[in-house]
């Protein structure tokens, strides 16, 4: 069995009772006083975000950035992960001297609301029954994810974010930090994303789903209570959307049809193939590090998510701010070979953005990565987030290091 991640928080307590796994890093408490309205209804407090911060936030607190993580990601982005030993997720992008420079910027990425990584999620005691939440957890929306976050920014003492970047879910949310609080965003970099979940999304995203709830240990969510975990289910679910994050092209360059050993086929159901096993590998090694209900819920979220919906179904419409476009520059990019969040999604945005005369850079990367693209070594892109950036903070009059 898996155990899902236990945290210590500030009380020392073991989040599971389980053995104590302390996750390095900051968390905070919010929603003590006056919890968390949510967008289905309902509210969240006192609940925990855990959190990480880079770099040194400047005396008129101007210089800070604000990394919202992918759906499978967390707040170690330029830190070694604490269950896996592998490097930060993004630990080419953020750093000192790196496209988001450490050195001249204060980065903080929080894991979001309904994660497993430290932050309140299914997996934590509700405590109006002394149980992990499980399937009670109220659901959760990408509107809920950044109302958290602004109250944890507010907790910081930061009126204005100099920039919000993200990718995939993370573009969602960055989308939805400028058009909720246009006034506390300078800048914005959404990136391989969209303004609302396609239905080949949502389609793939339940076939995950439904592969965790059929497993047997899944124990209609209460699967910690009884000792157990839906490992099989978890896995297959993210085979499942480990696929969509490549492309045919990067599949093809990494195994073609290769045989997994020099043998001739079994004619049997082991993994004959080496992208079989690369697909059972990408499965057996995600159920160590996440929450098979955080899955339900995430996904759910982003299933959610529709920027127009509240405004008659015009995109455009999201980005009015009292009648006049919104005051958040922009620097939108996607990636030739992503069908997961094609440009087309992007361009979309684009053309809304430039419906309102807002401030806005777009650019396509050719590569054949797919989706993951934005998390791999891709210099083009690279380049264009350090120009952005860089341009921005220099317009602001932010120093740049010595």
């Amino acid at each position: 069995m898996i155990t899902p991640p236990a945290y210590t928080d500030s009380s020392g307590t073991d989040n599971t009772g389980t053995s104590p796994l302390v996750l390095p890093g900051k968390r905070m408490v919010l929603g003590a006083d006056r919890p968390m309205p949510l967008d289905g209804g309902g509210q969240l407090g006192p609940f925990t975000v855990a959190y990480q911060t880079y770099g040194t936030l400047n005396a008129d607190k101007s210089n800070a950035i604000l990394v919202c993580h992918a759906l499978t990601g967390d707040q170690y982005v330029a830190d070694r992960h604490p269950i896996t030993g592998k490097p930060g997720w993004w630990e080419m992008l953020v750093g000192p001297g790196k496209p988001v420079d450490t050195d001249r910027f204060f980065v903080i990425c929080s894991n979001v609301i309904g994660g497993c990584m430290g932050s309140t999620g299914p997996h934590d005691v509700n405590p109006a029954t002394g149980q992990p939440y499980a399937i009670d957890f109220p659901v959760i929306t990408i509107g809920d994810m950044v109302r958290a976050q602004t109250l944890l920014i507010d907790a910081l003492g930061i009126d204005q974010l100099f920039c919000v970047i993200g990718g995939s879910m993370g573009g969602m949310q960055v989308l939805q930090w400028a058009v909720a609080h246009p006034e506390r965003v300078f800048a914005a970099v959404p990136i391989a994303t969209a303004a609302r979940h396609s239905a080949q999304n949502i389609a793939f995203h339940e076939v995950g789903r439904q592969a965790i709830m059929a497993d047997p240990d899944w124990r209609d969510g209460a699967y910690q209570r009884a000792d157990t975990n839906p490992a099989r289910g978890l896995a297959v679910a993210r085979m499942a959307a480990h696929i969509t994050y490549l492309s045919e092209a990067a599949l093809h360059r990494k195994f073609g049809r290769n045989l997994q050993s020099r043998q001739a086929i079994t004619f049997g159901f082991d993994a004959d193939f080496q992208v079989e096993s690369y697909l059972r590998y990408q499965g057996a090694s995600f159920v160590d590090r996440f929450d098979a209900n955080s899955y339900l819920y995430i996904t759910r979220a982003m299933d959610y998510f529709d920027l127009a919906a509240e405004h008659g179904g015009q995109l455009a419409q999201a980005f009015r701010v009292n009648g006049r476009g919104t005051p958040v520059r922009f620097c939108l990019a996607s990636f030739s070979s992503d069908w997961l969040f094609p440009t087309s999604e992007s361009r979309a945005v684009v053309h809304a953005l430039n419906a309102v005369a807002a401030n806005v850079s777009f650019v396509e990367i050719e590569t054949d990565k797919g989706h993951d693209a934005f998390l791999l070594d891709e210099p083009e892109f690279h380049q264009v987030m350090r120009g952005f950036i860089n341009g921005c903070a220099d317009h602001r009059g932010l120093k740049r290091r010595v």
